[in-house]
């Protein structure tokens, strides 16, 4: 599964929204939780954030209150039974978003639970509506999405808020994922289908995306006399989609062709009405159902035959009942395939959400079977090879970097040197002996001495921010690249936006910068970037290629091995506003190609790209995450503990 989970995360001392799928069913009379399945079901994820750290804040809806706060459809019942479930206290919050709320997460512990009132009481939920989404990711860090429910719906609470925040799968999502996934995607072999439930058009996706994979498709329920009636079988009165009728021809005639051995039941049982103890009978399919009754569950003979087709199976996915299995007269047909799924040793067996889960469920076996579906219509539409959108928000799973990650921190014109050595001092104790992560830090030339005296036996880095490109001579003001070695630096920061913009340095001077550090064994953290009205021209990528081309003039391809790039573009440089990831992401990767023209592909493949520009905890996962992008070059950042955040978040993708 290449989707982040809870696993990945880090949740200490976090706020952490977790949609949940608490739509249990209330008793209307006693206003009482009537079966707490769901809730159980989304424990496990609420205790692994909460004994790791988080505060968790719950989110869910509750039956169909039309954005309307109606009483009935309230959550508070839920808080009770979770809190007995989870044997401890439970805040309730008689909102989902404003101050309230707001007040209330403020207050929360690490370890604290919350849950919010029935999120679709505002109709913008259902709207994902942008502003709402926002307004509910204000009060978290993180997102988890434990409703796979919900998961085939893009709403606010579990869509809308993963722009917003970094979006991970709780454990039930994760085993929803993997399992019917692997159905849909990788199955073992032999792989039986059971379908059942009232109507075929329910499951023409099901049927038409299987056909292709499933060695054995079983049919059963009411759907069946629809199939039945187009091989010209008789079936009185039982439910029948006439309009189906030439579709189901072709999806027989679909599946002889493909092999498929897609197997009718042989007999049926029958009655005039739906009643417990109403006259019932067998009969056989090809003696037909006489007029006036109707096939209200498979018969003695199908489910031997369905229990041999089974038999061998290695993978088996169940979506829909046998029969009107409400009623015990005819529950047989479900009951006897429920208890032959669970028989299987050597299957993987998977039970759809809806019916299929409610009926395993009465007759006890939900522990028996590999895997029961917490979502109805969000299995059925995985089952059709459908992409669904609850899942698709979630974010990727970090993608390792084999080139090595670099975070870099900027100090410019801040921090007295007394103020930087206890700087210093502080990240030395915080950081000071990661080795998965390459730290450099650039302080302002006066802290240079006693920062560099403090970080010369840990494993960070320092770096001056300018040199002039000669050793020595009458240049007041500057500093020599002898003078940096002399305190031990090892890189030094070339071609920075405000040294090209405020200082008016030139490609073909920075170039002279490039060299002379690489002359006397440093590095150089080389940047470029275009200013807003570039960007707005459309000539970005125009002019990155000319600062690289130009700054890295005369430069050989191993003395690219101590370059690292770093792209800032101007316009997100201290103003709040930074590039999107698919923007900082698309630009990177023109520049590696630049790169790869001038260099070739194994000094571009190896050569690690920054982004710079307004990066924050908040903001840095997003970016990180990008194939082309290898770390930050941070600003205002860099001079608070939030660099020590930003270090912990990039060794998540080592």
């Amino acid at each position: 599964m290449s989707k982040l989970t809870v696993n990945d995360c880090d949740f200490n001392g976090k706020r952490v929204l977790i949609r949940v799928d608490f739509n249990v069913p209330i008793n209307k009379e006693t206003g009482e939780v009537s079966d707490d399945t769901r809730i159980v079901a989304a424990l496990p994820t609420i205790k692994y954030v909460i004994d790791n750290g988080g505060k968790a804040i719950l989110v869910s809806h509750l039956g169909r209150p039309k954005g309307e706060k109606k009483p009935e459809f309230s959550l508070y019942p839920v808080s009770k039974v979770l809190e007995k479930l989870i044997g401890r206290k439970v805040l309730f919050a008689d909102d989902c978003i404003g101050k309230e709320v707001e007040d209330k997460v403020s207050q929360m512990k690490n370890g604290d639970i919350l849950l919010l009132q029935n999120v679709r009481y505002y109709k913008e939920e259902k709207k994902n509506d942008k502003e709402f989404a926002k307004k509910l990711a204000e009060l978290a860090d993180i997102h988890v999405n434990d409703a796979f429910g919900t998961a085939h719906r893009a709403h606010a609470s579990n869509v809308g808020v993963a722009d917003y925040l970094k979006s991970a799968a709780g454990f039930l999502m994760e085993k929803e994922i993997k399992m019917l996934g692997k159905a849909v995607e990788n199955p073992d072999h032999p792989y039986v289908v059971i379908l059942g439930g009232a109507k075929v058009s329910d499951k023409i996706g099901v049927i038409t995306n299987l056909l292709g994979k499933a060695d054995k498709i079983l049919i059963g329920g009411a759907m069946m006399f629809t199939f039945l009636k187009a091989i010209g079988k008789n079936v009185g009165n039982s439910l029948v989609e006439d309009e189906k009728i030439e579709l189901a021809k072709e999806i027989l005639n679909d599946a002889k062709e493909k092999n498929v051995d897609f197997v009718l039941p042989v007999d049926t049982v029958i009655a005039k009405e739906i009643k417990q103890g109403t006259e019932s009978k067998v009969v056989n399919i090809d003696d037909g159902v006489p007029e006036g009754w109707m096939g209200l569950d498979i018969g003695p003979e199908t489910i031997k035959l369905f229990e041999k087709k089974l038999d061998d199976a290695k993978t088996v996915v169940w979506n829909g009942p046998m029969g009107v299995f409400e009623v015990e007269d005819f529950s047989k047909g479900t009951s006897e395939i429920a208890k032959c799924l669970a028989g299987l040793k050597n299957a993987t067996t998977i039970v759809g959400g809806g019916d299929s889960a409610a009926a395993i469920k009465k007759f006890g076996l939900e522990d028996k079977v590999s895997h029961v579906s917490t979502g109805g219509g969000a299995s059925l539409e995985m089952l059709e090879g459908k992409n669904l959108p609850g899942i698709e928000s979630i974010s990727e799973l970090p993608e390792k970097k084999n080139r090595g990650i670099v975070v870099a921190g900027n100090w410019k014109m801040n921090k007295t040197p007394s103020e930087s050595k206890q700087f210093a001092n502080m990240l030395n104790g915080a950081v000071g002996n990661e080795k998965d992560i390459e730290i450099v830090v650039f302080p302002s030339a006066l802290s240079l001495d006693g920062v560099s005296e403090i970080l010369k036996d840990s494993n960070i880095e320092v770096g001056i921010q300018n040199i002039y490109p000669k050793d020595s001579g009458a240049f007041t003001g500057e500093n020599a690249i002898p003078m940096a070695k002399d305190l031990g630096l090892q890189y030094v920061l070339v071609g920075h936006s405000e040294r090209r913009h405020v200082f008016g340095e030139t490609d073909e001077f920075l170039n002279t910068k490039v060299k002379a550090v690489l002359d006397k064994d440093l590095k150089a953290m080389f940047c470029i970037g275009e200013l807003l009205e570039d960007r707005k021209a459309g000539s970005t990528n125009e002019i990155l290629e000319k600062q690289l081309k130009q700054g890295l003039k005369d430069i050989t391809a191993e003395q690219m091995k101590n370059i690292v790039l770093a792209y800032e573009p101007v316009w997100a440089i201290g103003t709040g506003v930074v590039a999107t990831p698919e923007q900082a992401e698309e630009t990177m990767d023109y520049c590696r190609k630049v790169i790869a023209e001038m260099f070739g592909e194994d000094t571009a493949e190896s050569l690690k790209i920054l982004y710079g520009g307004s990066i924050k905890p908040e903001n840095f996962e997003s970016l990180i995450c990008q194939k082309n992008i290898d770390g930050g070059l941070i600003g205002g950042a860099s001079l608070k503990e939030s660099f020590i955040e930003l270090v912990e978040i990039a060794k998540n993708h080592i």
